[in-house]
């Protein structure tokens, strides 16, 4: 089980990198209207892989082998990686914000399990909680402005 802890603590470092090889070709951030306080857009590769470390760290740390916890870690990942094709790729930016909002609860969710296993690694995903709630300032100022 150790095995798979090491896996599933490395899969959001692979998927954000995949995902950012797929939308690299769509990105057209610096076209975007942008709501005020939206950082350049070279600060963005930099905060995710940051998180996405944490977020692997959390989830190891947690020493857990809660089948609950597993599915609720890995579904907002998944809802997490799908984001930025809905936003860049497709360019449906109501549609990612209310994806973006599915995300916000499932990490809420997923801190509260993780605080309940294990303190210190609910305590790590609260950066990403607060970046999300940034990122979903920035997305739906981009849909109005845009």
């Amino acid at each position: 089980m150790k095995y798979k802890r090491i896996i599933y603590s490395l899969v959001p470092i692979i998927g954000g990198g995949i995902v950012g090889l797929i939308i690299s070709s769509y990105m057209d951030y610096q076209d975007l209207i942008k709501p005020p306080l939206a950082p350049p857009g070279f600060i963005f590769p930099i905060v995710w892989t940051i998180l996405y470390i944490l977020m692997g760290v959390s989830y190891y740390i947690s020493n857990s082998d809660d089948k609950e916890l597993d599915q609720i870690y890995l579904l907002q990942l998944l809802v997490n990686l799908l984001w930025p094709i809905i936003f860049f790729v497709l360019k449906m930016y109501f549609s990612a914000f209310l994806w973006i909002i599915l995300l916000l609860i499932l990490v809420i969710v997923m801190i509260k399990e993780f605080l309940r296993i294990k303190k210190l690694s609910g305590y790590l995903q609260i950066p990403y909680l607060l970046w999300l709630l940034f990122a979903t300032y920035l997305n739906i100022g981009v849909f109005i402005l845009n």
